[in-house]
């Protein structure tokens, strides 16, 4: 029972780390900072892939069981990936704690806000992304507009990813939006 559940929990482990790796090939498509106006700043790189785990755990939270813990092995994935980097970075272990926790506070900050955005219309994700995914920088109307469609539009075809294959480890998430800069 023991080795059942612990063969269990690395095959889970390997394939959220499987598609992790692939959540963040699609975040780093150049498309999205060259052409789009998202920073290529580490923060970022970071909002980008925290939009494309969002769109990920938004889907297997709608499922069972499974998919909740192969969620939790997901966002686990993330930030082991972001503790590793930190320490790249030169972060001192004594500060490490202090940042994982700061990223994992704006990374929930950011599902709440995308969450509210999608919910309430108007323009609210428009402000969500402005504030979350473009920060300091200053984006045409054109680039957030394409944007908050592309997360939209992911949503959408996010409900027909059949979580066995997310839990495979496999995603496909749909080209970065075209725009004026096209």
């Amino acid at each position: 029972m023991i080795l059942t559940n612990w063969l269990r929990k690395s095959r889970r482990t390997a394939a959220a780390l499987t598609l992790y790796n692939a959540v963040v090939r699609h975040a780093r498509t150049p498309d999205f900072y060259l052409r789009l106006g998202v920073p290529d700043t580490v923060d970022g790189r970071f909002d980008m892939i925290a939009l494309h785990v969002y769109l990920v755990l938004r889907r297997l939270g709608r499922a069972d069981d499974e998919d909740k813990r192969f969620a939790q092995a997901l966002f686990d994935a993330m930030f082991m990936d972001l503790d590793r980097n930190l320490r790249e970075m030169g972060a001192g272990d004594l500060s490490i704690g202090r940042k994982v926790k700061g990223l994992a506070a704006a990374f929930y900050g950011r599902i709440q806000a995308y969450d509210a955005g999608l919910e309430a219309g108007d323009g609210a994700l428009d402000e969500a992304l402005r504030r979350n995914l473009f920060r300091k920088s200053k984006p045409a109307s054109w680039q957030v507009a394409a944007m908050t469609a592309y997360l939209q539009g992911q949503v959408r075809a996010s409900e027909a990813w059949e979580t066995p294959r997310l839990r495979a480890g496999e995603v496909a998430f749909g080209p970065p939006p075209e725009g004026e800069g096209a």
